[in-house]
């Protein structure tokens, strides 16, 4: 139970945290409420970079942890679910499984909000996760099809709140696989670095033995209630989180032009790296 000191500095903490947020560069979040600051070359909501300067400052990882890593939609709702029926095996089966009543990203919550799963740069994280020697799985995704899913996702959230959502040209992103690629080299032992194309093609091979959830969005709980509910400018429909997860699916709506604008962005960013998709 926390106590009355630890809340008191808790408390005193996120003050700090949003009186440094505010005097942040600020600028519009692609049609979400609110404005999103950048922060050391990235761009965040104010409650998720509370929440990862947060974990910064107190999260203690063990090392017998493991922590899940991506950037929004790149298959992280997916990964939760492969790993956690992975690790839960032996204690629950396909019919008691958790994940038929809640949500991936409740059974599997956020770092910057409940630690265990995070949306964060490789340089964002903790300095506990690296010293306690624990493992990490990042999954990254083919740009194209990650930027496509991203504009969906708000697509659909702007239509829930009755706002005009951006335009599919109008959108930029920006992603931050190769810093994580990197430290799958240096450290394979302790981060593996997996692709979402070739999880798709061969499950198997990438996660061994797994529980049958591809028609993720399918079940109940996926298409009822919401995420975050307490949450106020983040709280969303869960239904809006699940859409196709295809492979190549940016071909329906990405101009050619527009795929070779943001192939050419990729290749900036990861032509030293070593990194294809």
């Amino acid at each position: 139970m926390e106590s009355h000191i630890e809340k008191q500095d808790g408390d005193v903490l996120q003050k700090s945290f949003k009186d440094m947020i505010s005097t942040l560069p600020k600028g519009n979040s692609w049609g979400f409420p609110g404005d999103v600051y950048q922060y050391q070359g990235f761009w965040f909501s104010p409650p998720f970079l509370q929440g990862a300067l947060l974990a910064q400052q107190q999260f203690q990882a063990q090392p017998t942890d493991i922590i899940l890593c991506s950037s929004s939609r790149t298959g992280a709702a997916w990964l939760k679910s492969l790993t956690f029926s992975t690790i839960t095996r032996t204690t629950y089966d396909d019919s008691t499984t958790p994940l038929l009543s809640k949500m991936p990203h409740d059974v599997v919550p956020y770092m910057e909000f409940d630690h265990i799963h995070h949306h964060l740069p490789y340089s964002f994280l903790p300095k506990s996760i690296i010293d306690s020697g624990c493992k990490l799985i990042y999954i990254c995704r083919d740009p194209k099809d990650t930027f496509v899913s991203l504009y969906h996702i708000v697509a659909r959230y702007n239509k829930s709140q009755n706002t005009q959502p951006i335009q599919l040209d109008e959108a930029r992103f920006k992603k931050a696989s190769v810093r994580y690629w990197k430290a799958s080299l240096e450290r394979p032992d302790k981060l593996m670095f997996l692709k979402y194309e070739d999880l798709a093609e061969d499950t198997v091979l990438y996660l061994k033995k797994i529980a049958d959830f591809d028609n993720l969005s399918g079940l109940e709980v996926n298409k009822t209630g919401r995420h975050r509910e307490g949450y106020e400018n983040l709280r969303i429909e869960n239904n809006i989180f699940f859409r196709k997860g295809k492979p190549g699916d940016w071909k329906n709506y990405l101009t050619t032009e527009m795929a070779q604008r943001l192939d050419q962005r990729t290749m900036q960013k990861w032509s030293s790296s070593g990194l294809s998709l």
